[in-house]
């Protein structure tokens, strides 16, 4: 299928691991330069060195820090001034859970520091980029919540509120942002086989006394997951090149899940 990406660029908060490499080298492998925004110089240059070597495009990366506004002008500063016009934004920038104890019971600056990053990091790094982003009908900006938006996922409290959160601005910046042609959507995983929760399931399964596998084949039965497995990161991948696409024109405002039927509450 002809998506229409070849030669755009996108910039992908969170890019250097995880989902929001996935993001990266699947939209790489469609042609399009890719800006990777995170922290961590270190794993940032792994990736570009892993993406340019499986792809022919331009990759950019820029340490960030997207609790910083100042932070974010400059990463826009600095896209700007390589190439000009940015086409896609994916917001998938977030923390793990920081500890299992209730959070309830948390101070609240632990929750300020959750929001701070995820939702607040969302809003902010689309005010930075957001006079960049191209307003000719290719302008995608693309949210990376969570299941956790609408299922108590215990002991996830902070996750839920952040996932809340982006799926309702996904719908507000829908409506702000359509008279400018750009389009806002929002992809929502369910349990995603990321690099920690290979380690998670691992660990978990030695605790229990089973494998990795038996562990995860109880835990999806468990959570009501219908298709009995977690989704890879390149199936989630897959869904936000759809979006970035031209194909995906008429979407916007959506609220895609990509969950394996968990929200259905199949339990």
């Amino acid at each position: 299928m002809e998506l229409g990406l070849k030669g755009r660029i996108a910039v992908i908060t969170g890019g250097s691991k995880g989902i929001g490499k996935a993001i990266a080298k699947g939209l790489a492998a469609e042609g399009v330069n890719v800006v990777l925004l995170a922290r961590g110089k270190e794993l940032l240059d792994k990736a570009v060195d892993e993406i340019k070597s499986q792809n022919k495009v331009q990759v950019l990366a820029i340490p960030t820090d997207i609790t910083s506004t100042a932070s974010l002008k400059a990463a826009a500063d600095v896209t700007a001034k390589e190439f000009g016009t940015v086409h896609i934004m994916v917001n998938n920038a977030g923390g793990p859970i920081r500890r299992m104890d209730r959070q309830i019971n948390w101070p609240d600056t632990d929750w300020m520091d959750d929001v701070s990053l995820k939702t607040m990091g969302m809003l902010r790094t689309i005010q930075a980029f957001l006079p960049h982003i191209d307003k000719k009908g290719s302008g995608r900006i693309i949210n990376i919540s969570g299941a956790s938006a609408s299922l108590v996922w215990s002991p996830a409290l902070t996750h839920g509120i952040n996932n809340s959160a982006m799926n309702h601005v996904t719908g507000y910046l829908a409506a702000d942002l359509a008279a400018e042609n750009i389009t806002v959507n929002a992809v929502v995983p369910g349990l995603v086989g990321t690099e920690a929760r290979e380690v998670w399931a691992e660990n978990m399964g030695k605790q229990q006394n089973k494998t990795k596998a038996e562990f995860l084949t109880d835990y999806c039965k468990k959570m009501g997951i219908l298709s009995g497995r977690w989704a890879s990161m390149e199936e989630v991948a897959d869904t936000v090149v759809f979006l970035a696409s031209d194909r995906a024109r008429y979407y916007t405002g959506a609220k895609i899940a990509i969950d394996g039927g968990i929200s259905l509450n199949a339990r």
